[in-house]
């Protein structure tokens, strides 16, 4: 293994809360209406504008398309006002540390997140110098479930994405990675990421030499 792909919300740090928070004070602003909690999982991990197409489907509403790049762009900056709090004390348990057992290896890291916040959110947890490239979800044709930002993030490190692992917390993540041929990491719910080819309950369990086993296996 020779590159780590990572997701960004639920795997570095918990920032998904904070896009629903955004998503909801910008619904109930416009429209007067709640989203259920059930609807944050349609909104993870996917782009700005996949997530406000989701949430206006399941309301039933249509937007000019003027109004909705002014609703995208709004949405973000009550999302970076909520992130202007944010510190390394908000990174996940145990990614301290697994950053550091890939360095120590010489494995490439590369950010392969739909957020165009990434490097916002990488300085405030001061992580921004750690990460050999960050993918440009605004370059790639097609958002998750697509592999497009997986396929990015290897080339902005120079290799192939099956010499590389993604680490994920969505089902569109996982379903990126698989098709990009490199080794999906799962953290999170077992029936919900079922087709990852290697699971985590959580951040604090994720482990090296775990993850460098299921990749040589799978090559």
């Amino acid at each position: 293994m020779k590159g780590v792909l990572f997701d960004l919300d639920g795997v570095i740090a918990d920032t998904s809360v904070y896009h629903f928070q955004a998503w909801r004070k910008l619904i109930k602003d416009h429209f007067n209406r709640e989203l259920p909690d059930e609807l944050e999982v349609q909104t993870k991990g996917v782009s700005r504008a996949d997530s406000l197409t989701a949430i206006l489907n399941y309301l039933d509403i249509k937007v000019s398309d003027e109004d909705f790049n002014q609703m995208t762009a709004e949405k973000n900056k009550v999302f970076r006002e909520l992130l202007n709090g944010l510190t390394p004390n908000n990174i996940l348990p145990g990614i301290s540390n697994l950053i550091s057992q890939f360095k120590q290896h010489d494995i490439k890291l590369a950010l392969a997140s739909a957020s165009l916040n990434g490097p916002f959110i990488l300085e405030k947890l001061q992580l921004l110098d750690t990460f050999d490239a960050i993918a440009d979800p605004s370059k790639v044709a097609a958002g998750k479930p697509a592999p497009d930002i997986f396929n990015a993030a290897a080339e902005a490190i120079n290799l192939a994405p099956q010499d590389c692992a993604g680490i994920e917390d969505s089902v569109a993540g996982i379903t990126a990675i698989n098709r990009s041929s490199a080794l999906s990491v799962g953290v999170g719910d077992r029936d919900e990421l079922s087709e990852a080819k290697l699971l985590f309950p959580d951040t604090s369990f994720l482990d090296y030499e775990k993850i460098e086993q299921a990749w040589e296996k799978i090559n």
